[in-house]
């Protein structure tokens, strides 16, 4: 039969050929369908993909007793209302690096978040960690904090003169009980000792894995004086243990309206603490933006802003771009203040 004498419909070439368009544009379909399913997918369905059935894990890389415990303590309440269940587990010692060296291990997991902040950058340095924070995934910056420098409540030191009149005379003889080795709590010891016109690296520091222990040494009167956060000092002072010389704030705290500045007492020192939350390296980019909504949701419930409120902690809240670029940011600041009290090592 001639060809264009054949009946309509085209012959057998013609037909697959139409078959495989049909066929290609019903999986453009599907996949599109797929895609925005997924992605008009509920927060809570996102959050639990990203947990992949397993119960949360928080790591306070601590003692219990400190800032971190608190922080990982915080938060599993606050996300009673979010997620459920969640677990709390401590591993103490030298500035939470024993943690981090344990959390990266957990590569790929995105049930397991650890609490971590300006602490642990400093102990990076001064311990020489083979682990920082560019080994895991920075997920939000939960709170802000200033610290306080106390005396026991029976000391012969009455005011910050005082003690630093007698740094200035014998630096060495003063100790000063803090948490971790090149956290916060050591170089606002150097940082007072510098302005108070003595050598910083002849601070005489007794270095803690957590804030409890720190605390224990300094009323047992093992220590001249110590450092501490807020949250974790302020009930001591109001009971009376202890007494305030100075907090590291621009100026005066709400919940310690009677403790001056350094500052305000001629010596110019500042320093602000910050607390924040990671994952493990190596998970998805869905599973990161699951967890930050996870945590953004944890921000807002009212639990977690009356707990920020009791403990005077800042709420500065922050993720994505900035957080990744305020890290980078406190890891060269905090370095090159440990270089100039003389705490920076051989970096």
């Amino acid at each position: 039969m001639p060809a264009d004498e054949r009946a309509p419909g085209g012959g057998l070439r013609d037909r697959i050929g139409l078959g495989v368009v049909v066929a290609l544009a019903i999986a453009v379909v599907v996949a599109l369908v797929t895609t925005n399913l997924a992605r008009s997918a509920s927060p809570a369905t996102a959050i639990q993909a990203a947990l992949g059935g397993q119960q949360l894990r928080i790591m306070a890389p601590a003692n219990p007793g400190g800032g971190w415990d608190q922080t990982a303590r915080a938060m599993q309440s606050s996300l009673a209302d979010v997620i459920g269940r969640s677990e709390v587990y401590n591993v103490g010692g030298a500035g939470g690096t024993p943690g981090l060296a344990q959390f990266v291990q957990h590569r790929g997991d995105a049930s397991q978040l650890m609490a971590t902040g300006a602490i642990m950058i400093g102990a990076v340095i001064t311990n020489e960690s083979p682990y920082s924070l560019q080994d895991v995934t920075m997920l939000a910056r939960l709170s802000t904090e200033y610290l306080v420098l106390v005396v026991p409540a029976d000391s012969e030191i009455e005011t910050l003169d005082q003690f630093a009149q007698l740094m200035r005379d014998d630096v060495g003889a003063q100790s000063i009980s803090g948490g971790s080795a090149g956290g916060v709590e050591q170089i606002l010891a150097g940082l007072f000792a510098q302005a108070a016109g003595a050598d910083p690296a002849e601070v005489s520091y007794v270095a803690h894995s957590g804030g409890g222990e720190a605390l224990t040494t300094l009323l047992s009167g093992r220590s001249t004086a110590g450092i501490s956060g807020i949250s974790e000092i302020a009930p001591y002072i109001a009971d009376g243990s202890v007494r305030a010389l100075a907090v590291s704030s621009p100026e005066r705290v709400e919940n310690l309206p009677d403790v001056a500045t350094f500052h305000e007492q001629g010596l110019d020192v500042e320093l602000q603490n910050w607390r924040g939350v990671a994952a493990p390296p190596g998970i998805s980019e869905e599973d990161e933006e699951a967890l930050v909504t996870m945590l953004t949701e944890m921000h807002d419930t009212e639990a977690w802003g009356d707990i920020v409120q009791t403990r005077g902690w800042g709420d500065e809240f922050l993720t994505g771009p900035e957080f990744d670029e305020f890290v980078a940011a406190q890891e060269e600041t905090i370095g090159t203040v440990l270089d100039d009290i003389g705490l920076g090592g051989d970096r």
